[in-house]
Order: C-alpha cells, then sequence, then structure tokens
C-alpha cells in the first residue's frame, strides 16, 4: 500500500513510491461528500460478496465472515461512530479499510475483480434510485394538495393575465390545474428516467469487464435492478442518467418558479389575490410593517442554483474521452444538492398551497369590463359576423369608449349600433363574468363543468399513480 502524508493506505499504492502531497490528497478526496453512499456501497458490497461465491474466489465462510463484517459497518455508520482515518479517500476506501480491521485479510479479496469505477457508478444509481421514489411521493402530494383546493375553491373567479395585462376572466381553480397538469409531466418525465437510472453496471470491472465469471444476474436480481448494462465501457462511465435527472430538476423548477412568481404577484399588496401563512412568511429588520414570501421568491431563487448544477456538470462531461476519467467524481456534489434543494422545494410549495388564504372579493373586484371585449366580439360571432371583422368592430368599440372615458358597457345601445347593425338589446348579457366562463365549456376550458372535469381526471391520475 501507498502510505500518504498523514500516514493512510490507497487501495491503487502498489506502483508508486513515496508520499502525497497532502494538497494533493485533499483535493482528490471525495469522502467529506460520497459519504452519504455509505449504505448502498454496502449493499453493492454484500451482493458482491455473494457473487464470488459461486466461480470458487471466497468460500461461504469468508463470505459469511465479509457479509457480518460489512453489516457491522454499517451498524457504525448508522450510529455515528464509525471513524473515518486518513487515507479513507473515498466511501469505497473507507468501508474496505474498516471491513478489514473487522475481519483480517479475507476482506482483501472482496475487490476480486471490481473496481470502484463499476462500483461507484452502482452506488450512484442505486442511491439515485431510491432519492427518485422520496421524490416522487412529495411530487404526489404536491398533486394532491393543488387538487384539492382546485376543487374547494372552484367557484371563485378572477382576472386572467396575458403579457401580464388582464385579459380574460378565468377560475382560480383553472389557474391553479395548470400547474397541476405541467407536474404531471414532470412526474410522467420522472418515471421516464427512473427506468434509464435502474440499469446495474456492476460486473464491468474498470472498463474491459469481469474475467471470472461473476454472475451479474444474480448480482441484479439481490440488488433488485431489472436490467443489465450491455457494454462495459459504457457501464462504468455512463453519467447520461446523472445529466437526464439534473436536467428533469431544472425542469421541475421552471414549474416552480412560475408558480412562486405567480403567486409572488398576487400577494402582494398591489393585487392582494393570495395571503401566505405566516409559517410560509419572514419580516424584515428594518421595517415592521412587511411581510415577504420568502418561501416563494426561494423557490424561484434556487431554481437558478439547480440550473446551474445541471449546466455545470454538463460541461464536465463535454470534453471528456471514453471510459472513466476522475473528473466524473464532479458528478455528486451537484447530484446531492439537487436532490437535497428538490426536497425543500416541493414540501415548502406543498406547504403554501395547502395554507394560503384566497381572497376571493380582491379578485372578483379586479375584474373589468374591458376583459369581456373578446366576449363581444363572440356576440356578434354568434350572429353570423365572421370573426375578423367582429374583432375590427370591438377594436372599434374599444377606442370609443376610451374617448368617451368610460367603460364599454356603459356605451348605449344606439352608439354601438353606429358601429355595427348586428348590436342589439341582447348585447347587455355580455357583460356577465360568470356567463363569460361558463361559455368556455370544451375540455381544458375554464367553465365550472371543465375544470370540473380536470380535477376529476387528476384525481383518477393520482390514484393510479399511487397503486
Amino acid at each position: 500500500f501507498l502510505m500518504s502524508a498523514a500516514g493512510g493506505s490507497k487501495l491503487w499504492g502498489g506502483r508508486f513510491v513515496g508520499g502525497v502531497d497532502p494538497i494533493m490528497s485533499k483535493f482528490n478526496d471525495s469522502l467529506p461528500y460520497d459519504r452519504r453512499l455509505f449504505d448502498v456501497d454496502l449493499d453493492g458490497s454484500v451482493a458482491y460478496a455473494k457473487a464470488l461465491v459461486k466461480p470458487g474466489l471466497i468460500t461461504e465462510e469468508e463470505r459469511d465472515s465479509i457479509v457480518q463484517g460489512l453489516e457491522k459497518v454499517r451498524e457504525e455508520w448508522k450510529s455515528g461512530t464509525f471513524e473515518a482515518k486518513p487515507g479513507d479517500e473515498d466511501i469505497h476506501t473507507a468501508n474496505e479499510r474498516r471491513l478489514k480491521e473487522l475481519i483480517g485479510e479475507a476482506a482483501g479479496k472482496l475487490h476480486t475483480g471490481r473496481s470502484r469505477n463499476d462500483q461507484v457508478a452502482t452506488d450512484v444509481r442505486l442511491w439515485l434510485r431510491t432519492t427518485i421514489k422520496s421524490l416522487r411521493v412529495l411530487l404526489l402530494e404536491l398533486l394532491g394538495s393543488l387538487t384539492v383546493r382546485a376543487q374547494n375553491d372552484i367557484d371563485i373567479l378572477m382576472p386572467g393575465y396575458t403579457h401580464l395585462q388582464r385579459a380574460q376572466v378565468i377560475r382560480w381553480s383553472h389557474l391553479l390545474m395548470s400547474y397541476a397538469w405541467a407536474l404531471k409531466r414532470d412526474l410522467q418525465r420522472l418515471d421516464q428516467i427512473a427506468e434509464r437510472v435502474n440499469v446495474l453496471p456492476l460486473g464491468s470491472g474498470a472498463l474491459a469487464g469481469n474475467p471470472f465469471d461473476i454472475d451479474r444476474a444474480f448480482l441484479a436480481k439481490e440488488l433488485d435492478f431489472p436490467a443489465i448494462s450491455d457494454n462495459s465501457l459504457d457501464g462504468t462511465s455512463g453519467r447520461d442518467f446523472v445529466s437526464e435527472f439534473l436536467m428533469w430538476g431544472s425542469m421541475l423548477c421552471t414549474t416552480l418558479s412560475k408558480f412562486a412568481e405567480d403567486f409572488i404577484i398576487y400577494s402582494s399588496k398591489e393585487f392582494g389575490f393570495l395571503t401566505l401563512a405566516d409559517a410560509y412568511s419572514t419580516g424584515s429588520s428594518l421595517m415592521p410593517q412587511k411581510k415577504n414570501a420568502d418561501s416563494l421568491e426561494l423557490i424561484r431563487g434556487k431554481a437558478g442554483r439547480i440550473f446551474g448544477n445541471a449546466c455545470g456538470f454538463m460541461m464536465t462531461l463535454k470534453g471528456l474521452p471514453s471510459t472513466y476519467n476522475k473528473d466524473m467524481q464532479e458528478d455528486k456534489e451537484p447530484l446531492f444538492d439537487t436532490c437535497d434543494q428538490l426536497d425543500g422545494i416541493i414540501k415548502i410549495a406543498t406547504g403554501v398551497i395547502s395554507t394560503l388564504t384566497v381572497n376571493k372579493e380582491a379578485m372578483y373586484n379586479d375584474l373589468s369590463p374591458g376583459m369581456l371585449a373578446t366576449d363581444l366580439a363572440y356576440y356578434l360571432v354568434r350572429k353570423s359576423l365572421p370573426f375578423r371583422d367582429a374583432h375590427h368592430v370591438v377594436g372599434s368599440v374599444v377606442r370609443l369608449s376610451e374617448e368617451k372615458c368610460c367603460e364599454m358597457k356603459d356605451l348605449s345601445l344606439e352608439e354601438l349600433k353606429t358601429l355595427h347593425a348586428l348590436f342589439d338589446k341582447d348585447v347587455e348579457e355580455v357583460w356577465n363574468y360568470e356567463r363569460s366562463v361558463e361559455q368556455y365549456q370544451a375540455n381544458g376550458g375554464t367553465s365550472k363543468a371543465a375544470v370540473s372535469k380536470q380535477v376529476n381526471d387528476m384525481f383518477t391520475f393520482l390514484e393510479s399513480a399511487r397503486s
């Protein structure tokens, strides 16, 4: 073994003479962050120890000794009594070093035919597989909260906006369901990624494969992988599953950042549509009156951080030659950080949705007749005027109301008739907000029936997704 300047042993030290510069040792070490892989690393080693028996590389007694030793190491990690030592450059080295201290020379047989290259690739897949399951549960909870809120608030009307300008009347629940459908797609993408993560690279060796007839199907069964990597070069070096997950996190955060931005705007004094619960707000150290939507601002802000993790790791990968390179050690910090941040983001978004107060009077009071301009055009269309002509006529109505400094609904029938003969007494029916939303009966619309269908369809999807 190579002895570092600090006195520890390295797994790769046989061909080296002299010590490693302490600065290099610190630069190279990943244990400070990959220690969180301890559990899955031990899972992989237990399975590999069992697989070594069949080709006669270890005896059953040695297998039992190794497995018992690995479980002792696991107990130490979980109880917080594991002591890292100088030379423990990564989680694999630390676990093997401790195993040797516990059971002796038999520990040296565990790595037969196995490289840290296929070991770490397996560890990361195992860890991410479990983390994806946890994030999936959180996403389902968020989707459920949005859908329940949409169901309960279905009678609330609000202004709908394009370009941050009042556009048409919509149901508040329709807006909530717009987030829900986007999150459903995010969930479906996560499920698709999970399939590609769930492929076993163990048994690929450093790059050329395993020369000892290791039963990889047995390893896959032990570790609950439905598939085995088909090429040892790709198995040890493939990190597209990491970059794909990081990009998925970026897409999810695009959805949630939009949600956060909308709610920040709607909870401002200028709008007053929403009031965030105190549990998800903070104050100002100087201005006592302030109640800041910091929960939402952090969701929006952390989205940029997660985008950065994805972009940064893609830049790491883009210049690498084939097979394993130490650059790939840089996969873990952005992956761990993204998963940690997403865990918090989804939980906070769920809390905000579940506890906020909707100021339905403020929403209704911000509706204005000008938002019914399109309805006025539809009124003419229903009297057989081509839409383009109707659009032009209503533009003239808007201009006339502006010239007279009044709302369109306040123009007299005689004034409307000067713009088109199809206007009649029934035009008064246009100036009804509830009637406006109820005309959008087609699937995906903002009528009560259409939004109720969205809610019911989402509940059906959630029931299926949870099963």
